[in-house]
C-alpha cells in the first residue's frame, strides 16, 4: 500500500507543479484556453482518486476519503500560498463577485463587498496577475463539473427507488422516516438558536434543515457487508431511508424557497408546500408520458443510444423545470431517477445490448464529477474558523443534534425491532448532507464557519456510523434493549 500510495502523491505532485509552471508562464494566455482547465480539472479528480485509494485501504467509504482530501488540499495550499487552491476555497463567492463586476461595480469594491477587507484583498492581488483570468475560468469548470455530478448523484439514487418500493413502505419506516427528519430539525434549530443568537430565522432553518438529511448508501453498505441486507432491521432502514430522502429534498426546496422569497408568512409557506407537491405529482404524471413519446421519435437509434440520451435529457429537463419552479434542481434530478427504469425501452426485445441498464450507462459519468464534488466541498472547509470558540461550540452542539436526533428516530419501530441499530442506521449524512450545505453557501445563506461546521458533523457521523451499526447489529436483541 505504501508503494502504490507514494506512486499517487508523485503524479499529484507532478500535476500541482504543472499546473503552477502553467500559471505562471505569461505565454501560457497564447495556448488553447481549455488547456488550463484540463489540468485544474484533472488535477481535482486525481487527488480525489488518491482520496478514494486510503479510504479503501481504511475500510471507510469512498465520500469520506474524497472529502478529508479535499480539506488537506485547502488548507495546506492556502498555508503555502497556492493561488489556484485560494480561489476555489471561496466557492460560489467567485462568481459572485464576477456577477457584480459585470453590473459595473469596480473589481476591488466587488471584492470588499463579497469577501470581506481582508479576504477580498488577497483575492484581488491573484486575479490582478497574469493568470487571474485563467484562474477564474478553472475555477468556474470545476464549479460546474461539481455541480452535474450532485445531479447524476441523485438521479442515480432515484434509479435505486422505484415507486413501488415507495408504496411498500411499512408503518414502521414510515414512523422512522418522519421522526428521522423532524427531531434532527427541531435539535438543530434549536441549537443554533441557543448557541448563536445572533443568526437570522433563514439561518437557522437552513442550519435545522441540514441535519435531517441521510445517507442511504453508506448505511446499505454496511448492510450487506455483514450479511444483513435482507433482514427485518434492513428493510426498516432503507425503506426509512427512502422516505426520509423524499422527506429531506421538500424540506430543503420549501426552506430554500423560504430563503429566495425572503421571509417566513404562513400563505407563502403554503404556496411553497403546495407547488413542491404540485411539481412532484406533475413529475410522476406527466413525465411518463413524455418518456414515451422521447422514445417514439428515437426509435431508429440502437438501444444504447436511445437509453443514453432520454435518460441524460430526461434528468436534465427535470432538474431546470424544479430550478425553474423555485425548487433545488436535485429535487427534479431525484424525481427523474425514480420516475425512469428500463421497461420503458420496450420496443427494442431483439437487441444484443438489452442487458446495459440506464445505471450502467449514467454510471461513469456519476463516477468521474461526483468525486470531484466531494473535494471542492473539502477545499471550501476552513479550519481556521475552529479557532473561535463559538463555532467550534457550534459544530459540537450541531454534532450532539445530529447523533441524537437520528438515534432517537429508532423509537418510531416496534418495540420488537432492534431500535438501536435502526437509529444508528440513519445517522450517517454523507453525501446528502455535502449537497444541502453546498446548495446553503451558493444561496448565501451559509458562510463560512456554518459551512465548516456542517462539514465536520457530516465527517464525524458518516465515520462512527458504521462502526457502531456493526456493533448494534452483533448484539444480542435483550442486549440491545436492555
Amino acid at each position: 500500500m505504501i508503494d502504490k500510495l507514494k506512486l499517487l502523491l508523485l503524479v499529484a505532485l507532478t500535476l500541482l507543479l504543472s499546473w503552477n509552471v502553467v500559471a505562471s508562464n505569461d505565454e501560457a494566455i497564447h495556448t488553447d484556453p481549455i488547456a488550463p482547465v484540463i489540468l485544474g480539472v484533472t488535477s481535482i479528480l486525481f487527488f480525489a482518486l488518491i482520496g478514494r485509494f486510503i479510504a479503501r485501504k481504511l475500510s471507510q467509504p469512498s465520500v469520506l476519503g474524497e472529502l478529508i482530501m479535499g480539506v488537506a488540499m485547502g488548507n495546506i495550499g492556502y498555508y503555502f500560498g497556492a493561488e489556484f487552491i485560494i480561489i476555489l476555497r471561496e466557492g460560489a463567492a467567485i462568481f459572485d463577485m464576477v456577477e457584480l463586476v459585470l453590473t459595473g461595480e469596480p473589481l476591488a469594491q466587488a471584492a470588499t463587498i463579497i469577501l470581506g477587507n481582508q479576504n477580498g484583498a488577497q483575492i484581488l492581488d491573484i486575479l490582478s496577475g497574469p493568470s487571474g483570468p485563467e484562474m477564474i475560468q478553472v475555477a468556474h469548470a470545476v464549479d460546474i463539473f461539481s455541480r452535474y455530478g450532485v445531479i447524476f448523484l441523485l438521479f442515480l439514487v432515484g434509479l435505486e427507488t422505484s415507486l413501488g418500493e415507495l408504496r411498500k413502505v411499512g408503518g414502521e419506516s414510515s414512523r422512522v422516516a418522519i421522526i428521522g427528519v423532524i427531531m434532527p430539525f427541531l435539535l438543530g434549530f434549536a441549537m443554533a438558536r441557543l448557541l448563536m443568537p445572533e443568526l437570522s430565522l433563514n439561518t437557522d432553518l437552513f442550519v435545522a434543515a441540514t441535519l435531517g438529511a441521510t445517507s442511504i448508501g453508506i448505511s446499505a453498505r454496511v448492510l450487506q457487508d455483514l450479511n444483513q441486507i435482507k433482514s427485518n432491521t434492513a428493510n426498516i432502514i432503507l425503506g426509512a431511508a427512502v422516505l426520509d430522502d423524499v422527506l429531506g429534498l421538500i424540506m430543503l426546496a420549501v426552506v430554500s424557497s423560504i430563503i429566495v422569497s425572503g421571509g417566513v408568512q404562513i400563505d407563502n409557506l403554503l404556496g411553497i408546500i403546495l407547488l413542491a407537491i404540485a411539481f412532484i405529482f406533475s413529475a410522476f404524471y406527466f413525465g411518463p408520458i413524455l418518456l414515451r413519446f422521447s422514445i417514439k421519435l428515437i426509435r431508429q437509434f440502437n438501444i444504447v443510444e436511445a437509453k443514453l440520451f432520454v435518460s441524460f435529457l430526461f434528468v436534465m429537463v427535470l432538474a431546470w423545470l424544479a430550478n425553474l419552479v423555485g425548487l433545488a434542481p436535485i429535487v427534479g434530478a431525484f424525481a427523474a431517477g425514480v420516475i425512469l427504469h428500463d421497461a420503458y425501452f420496450n420496443h427494442w426485445k431483439n437487441e444484443e445490448h438489452h442487458q446495459i441498464r440506464i445505471k450502467d450507462l449514467i454510471a461513469p459519468l456519476e463516477a468521474i464529477l461526483v468525486p470531484i464534488f466531494f473535494v471542492l466541498m473539502g477545499i471550501q472547509v476552513k479550519l481556521e474558523t475552529f479557532f473561535s470558540l463559538n463555532i467550534l461550540i457550534l459544530a459540537l452542539g450541531l454534532l450532539a443534534a445530529a447523533i441524537v436526533g437520528k438515534i432517537v428516530s429508532g423509537f418510531g419501530a416496534k418495540r420488537s425491532s432492534n431500535r438501536l441499530a435502526i437509529g444508528l442506521g440513519m445517522m450517517p449524512r454523507g453525501e446528502v448532507g455535502l449537497i444541502f450545505a453546498a446548495i446553503g453557501k451558493s444561496l448565501g445563506v451559509l458562510n463560512d464557519e456554518l459551512f465548516s461546521a456542517i462539514v465536520l458533523m457530516v465527517i464525524f457521523t458518516t465515520l462512527i456510523a458504521p462502526p457502531l451499526l456493526k456493533y448494534a447489529l452483533a448484539k444480542p436483541k435483550h442486549e440491545v434493549d436492555d
